[in-house]
């Protein structure tokens, strides 16, 4: 099948891959021309674990290719996927201006009597597949008509950063929102190499499609915050938060996942989702205060270490150096959208603290954001040469063992702030070191 892709960000990257992988021709398109050169030379623009190797052999085989030209990249294309930056505007919602602009592109470049498949692969509010339907069917000069020459399909994506390649070749779930029975069959057809082990197809409204992908992600955005919430009383009431979240998790009903408290959720799905969500339900007259409250709990927790870090140090850590442990707001991404460790950064900075940072990947887009405002260090142990304390923000795999004599030789303090519960509490008491985590017993040397 000649698919088409539109937009080479995280999305349209992985699917695009994907899709070629079980046999399909896909070419994707990017305003970008570098980017476009980069891909074309078999250089990937992010960092997504066992993509490349996907990438680099659809790429040989040439059953993948890209364009920055939309009318040469659509040319036959039985399916044409939108997955477009929907950044949050001012106001929380959703910003369609690059979703409905190449809506409006398509209008004058569809062939009509051709029936052609558009799907909204990005997140975008209830009622957009209804919006790109007419904005292709008006800037067609009439020669196209909506459920006749094309379908407007929304299929939302559930790719967890991380294990994006794994979500998508073995989902748990594809939701399609389409109108025409047509289309339900050609994106049957296209998906069905993916649920051959039984996992199910989901034909629904569009609307209801749209609104699912919200819905889940808030969610669990609101499931990570409740523990969160948990954890802050579990240092108040000296319980210890990780019995709490293993008495949870063996009820079925609640589930092992999304429990684990820490500094906040982060990245490019769930703080825009909950936002767009928020106020969709605002325009609807509809006051969705559980996700209000999952927002402001989420900005306190993201620095919640910080007012921790000044009471160790009596209040003023001005002329303090530290050690930063993380920069992605999750592992195995070098995506840091909204990640905890920015805003820790910030209010490290504002009050007069240096941080020296490590991450195994994030590193160069932190750069981008804050220049020359920290210093970037080669290895962890780097990080901690000379360093008051060690803050940890991103639970990689890397940071769960160290070496805890040299951390505490390199450290001008046995201190660290950890915001993802990554050590053993006994030994950090053994260690003598002072271990600060999220919800569970502070640990004190000599206690």
């Amino acid at each position: 099948m000649k698919i088409a892709v539109v937009g080479t960000g995280y999305v349209g990257l992985v699917s695009g891959t994907c899709f070629a992988e079980t046999g399909n021709h896909v070419t994707c398109i990017d305003i970008d021309q570098r980017k476009i050169d980069k891909l074309s030379s078999g250089t990937i623009t992010i960092y997504e674990p066992g993509l490349e190797r996907l990438f680099d052999r659809n790429l040989k085989e040439g059953r993948l290719s890209f364009t920055t030209s939309l009318s040469e990249g659509i040319k036959d294309a039985v399916i044409i996927f939108l997955a477009l930056p929907t950044p949050p505007g001012e106001d929380g919602s959703a910003d369609l201006k690059y979703v409905l602009g190449v809506a409006k592109d398509l209008g004058q470049l569809l062939e009509p009597g051709k029936f052609t498949v558009i799907v909204d692969k990005s997140t975008v509010p209830v009622g957009t597949a209804d919006k790109v339907a007419k904005a292709i069917a008006d800037n067609s000069g009439g020669k196209l008509q909506d459920g006749v020459d094309f379908d407007v399909v929304s299929n939302p994506e559930f790719l967890r950063e991380g294990v994006a390649v794994e979500d998508f070749m073995k989902p748990d779930r594809v939701v399609i929102g389409a109108s025409t029975d047509q289309a339900k069959q050609i994106m049957g057809q296209l998906y069905g190499p993916y649920v051959r082990q039984g996992n199910p197809i989901i034909n629904m409204d569009k609307r209801s499609a749209e609104l699912t992908k919200y819905a889940a992600n808030s969610f669990l955005a609101t499931k990570i915050t409740f523990m969160n919430e948990i954890a802050r009383i579990c240092e108040l009431l000296g319980a210890d938060v990780d019995m709490v979240r293993k008495g949870m998790g063996s009820d079925d009903r609640i589930g092992k996942r999304f429990l684990f408290p820490g500094i906040g959720y982060g990245g490019s799905c769930f703080p825009k989702d909950v936002q767009a969500l928020a106020k969709s339900a605002e325009e609807a007259n509809y006051d969705f205060r559980i996700l209000e409250s999952v927002m402001n709990v989420n900005e306190e927790q993201k620095v919640y270490l910080v007012p921790k870090i000044k009471k160790y140090f009596g209040g003023d850590i001005a002329g303090k150096h530290f050690a930063l442990w993380g920069l992605a707001f999750k592992p195995n991404t070098d995506d840091i959208r909204e990640a905890p460790a920015l805003y820790i950064i910030q209010e490290l900075l504002n009050a007069g603290a240096t941080v020296s940072a490590y991450d195994p990947e994030a590193m160069p887009n932190v750069k981008e954001v804050v220049g020359e405002t920290i210093t970037f260090a080669g290895s962890p142990y780097e990080a901690l040469e000379n360093a008051d304390a060690l803050i940890i923000a991103t639970e990689w795999n890397e940071f769960r063992t160290p070496d805890f004599s040299k951390v505490s030789s390199l450290l001008n303090n046995k201190a660290i702030f950890d915001g993802r519960n990554l050590f053993d509490l006994a030994q950090m008491r053994q260690m003598d070191f002072y271990y600060f985590s999220i919800g569970r017993e502070t640990i004190i040397p000599n206690k």
